[in-house]
């Protein structure tokens, strides 16, 4: 549902490697920091930060993704045009199913069937609701959290679009979160220095990453911008 598949898709094991690579270290220096100037109590709270940053993200890529890719695909020449648009349909699928994934346990709880005084008891029909409820949000829970450790990797399958898209996506959407969260306030409350480096560090080293992604694509595979619009 989050890996690309398409079949004569390039697929590069560094770059993959170093994609990872940059996502734990990210993880772990939010964490640290999180942590070390108390933003965050314990890991629960470090947890929900994330979270919470991954709402955002998520929001902002609703916007952006549909305005981007079509802007790729209205630059694009024919009969590369009608290809991509054919191809949209899996990395609209990966961010369809996140975002149902996310929202599903809160429409459940919202809608009434899960609360603090539900009586699980008063008939069969409730326990076997609560039975029904418990297996698939077991089975919803590693689902959701794996969706967004590749989706995060794979820049929600967009490879599947074209190779060039991921980093090209990657960045503008790195660059649209920093900006929000520098306007919102976020990390406030650690010294200016951390601050600016934990603005600033995603956007930077998610570029720097990227552009060397396209120089890859470019010199080891022939794969170019250029080339994918027919220009």
């Amino acid at each position: 549902m989050f890996t690309p598949s398409r079949p004569d898709r390039v697929h590069d094991p560094a770059v993959k490697r170093v994609q990872v690579l940059r996502t734990i270290i990210g993880l772990v220096a939010v964490t640290w920091m999180l942590l070390s100037y108390g933003l965050a109590s314990d890991a629960d709270a470090v947890v929900d930060d994330r979270f919470g940053q991954i709402r955002t993200t998520l929001i902002v890529l609703a916007v952006t993704f549909p305005v981007a890719v079509a802007v790729f695909i209205a630059a694009a020449r024919p009969p590369n045009r009608g290809l991509f648009l054919r191809r949209v349909a899996k990395p609209a699928g990966a961010l369809l199913a996140l975002f149902v994934t996310l929202a599903v346990p809160r429409l459940i709880t919202g809608l009434g069937y899960v609360d603090e005084e539900t009586n699980w008891t008063a008939s069969a029909g409730r326990v076997v609701l609560l039975l029904a409820l418990g297996a698939f949000m077991l089975w919803l829970a590693p689902f959701g959290l794996y969706g967004i450790a590749q989706s995060l990797v794979h820049v929600f399958r967009t490879a599947d679009l074209h190779e060039t898209v991921p980093p090209l996506l990657a960045t503008l959407l790195v660059w649209e979160v920093s900006l929000f969260d520098a306007f919102r306030g976020a990390y406030d409350g650690v010294p200016f220095g951390v601050w600016l480096a934990f603005i600033l560090g995603a956007p930077l080293s998610v570029t720097a990453v990227s552009m060397w992604e396209l120089r890859r694509l470019r010199t080891r595979h022939g794969i170019t911008l250029r080339g994918a619009l027919l220009r």
